[in-house]
């Protein structure tokens, strides 16, 4: 009986252990990767999912960047989620950061998490995405958001032919900013196209109805994104599709212009459009390169895509940091109005990439090896 009570005891004593480790040990859901061990970080880094091709190539290129450098570092993933977000920076405050760079879910609603590093004196660089509506954010490292739905627009009218050409719109979610630069830089280039005639939107009453109106207010382009938005879901972006497609006559099919606001949902609306039968050609846009379109480029199934080369911008993002770090101000080459502030910026150039330069700007370049892809010329 003694010895029985002796194992008991002593088996409880390894649980009580066993749970003060875990409790310890434990991490964020979201998922993270830290150079700095368990000790302090100097730069926090939070991203928006792992559920995305871009944020994964991100965190290896943040890690890549930062081993060069003597400075730790912790990244985390939200996963879509803004509460998880603010639980991710909380944590990465706790671990005494200098530096948060954070590439928000939703840029309004990480304004709380960013005004909890300011008052703990720690810089914020917003990453790709910009936080609105607080004056919490230091820098704003970004690529031309206006000049990618420019270029996006440039290469539906450099590819279309006669008129009345139809014309369906989509975009981005309507809680990240960049869907609204995106589709504001688009609209621009557009919309003298629009009214003269070369192109007839088929998609969005409400476009239609601001076809004579040059630039749109935040307003009139909340309206817009309401009909037009994918949330940058490709099964979103599918449905909304295959609804536009079955809801028009022939009249607005045959040879057609589509602006996808990237290339996760512009493969998705190009299966969709390649399954029509009364669609006999299509132009549509991507943005990032991802390995996916560059496949489709190559296979004449997606037009082009707006390459944004993350390798210079997480080079921006990281020598942003370690010059904070150092005590020093870092270069800006713009600014951002984000509701409350002139958010300073680090702008990156973007570049058109369709099948005639492909290999050249996106394998010749380093960015992906030839023996990623299947009929590469």
């Amino acid at each position: 009986m003694i010895k029985t009570w002796r194992k008991f005891s002593l088996l409880l004593v390894l649980m009580a252990v066993t749970l003060v480790i875990a409790a310890c040990g434990g991490g964020s859901e979201g998922g993270s990767a830290s150079e700095g061990g368990g000790g302090q970080v100097d730069v926090g880094i939070v991203l928006p999912t792992k559920d995305e091709p871009r944020w994964v190539q991100d965190e290896q290129r943040f890690k890549d960047a930062l081993a060069e450098t003597d400075y730790s570092t912790e990244i985390l993933f939200s996963q879509g989620s803004s509460a998880k977000e603010k639980e991710n920076v909380d944590i990465l405050l706790n671990k005494g950061i200098k530096v948060l760079i954070i590439a928000p879910h939703d840029g309004a609603a990480a304004a709380a998490a960013v005004e909890s590093a300011k008052q703990d004196d720690v810089t914020v660089i917003a990453y790709d995405r910009l936080i609105t509506d607080t004056e919490a954010v230091d820098y704003y490292v970004t690529f031309d958001s206006l000049a990618v739905g420019a270029a996006q627009a440039q290469y539906l009218i450099d590819n279309a032919e006669g008129s009345g050409v139809p014309l369906y719109l989509y975009a981005g979610a309507s809680s990240d900013n960049n869907a609204f630069l995106f589709f504001q830089g688009a609209w621009s280039v557009l919309q003298p196209k629009i009214a003269d005639g070369t192109f007839k939107i088929a998609n969005s009453s409400e476009a239609e109805a601001l076809k004579d109106t040059a630039e749109l207010s935040r307003d009139q382009l909340s309206k817009v994104l309401g009909q037009v938005t994918t949330n940058w879901d490709p099964n979103e972006a599918k449905n909304k599709a295959q609804t536009h497609l079955t809801g028009v006559g022939a009249d607005m099919k045959g040879d057609v212009a589509v602006l996808a606001p990237n290339d996760g949902t512009a493969r998705a609306i190009a299966d969709v459009f390649a399954s029509d039968g009364e669609v006999t050609n299509y132009v549509i846009t991507g943005q990032d390169a991802e390995k996916a379109s560059v496949q489709y480029i190559i296979d004449k199934k997606q037009s082009m895509t707006v390459f944004k080369d993350v390798r210079t911008l997480v080079k921006d993002a990281m020598d942003m940091a370690v010059t904070v770090l150092e005590g020093n101000e870092p270069e800006t080459t713009g600014s951002y109005d984000n509701g409350a502030v002139e958010v300073k910026a680090k702008q990156t150039d973007v570049i058109t990439v369709d099948e005639e330069n492909v290999k050249a700007e996106l394998v010749d370049s380093g960015y992906y090896e030839a023996g990623e892809f299947t009929g590469l010329k």
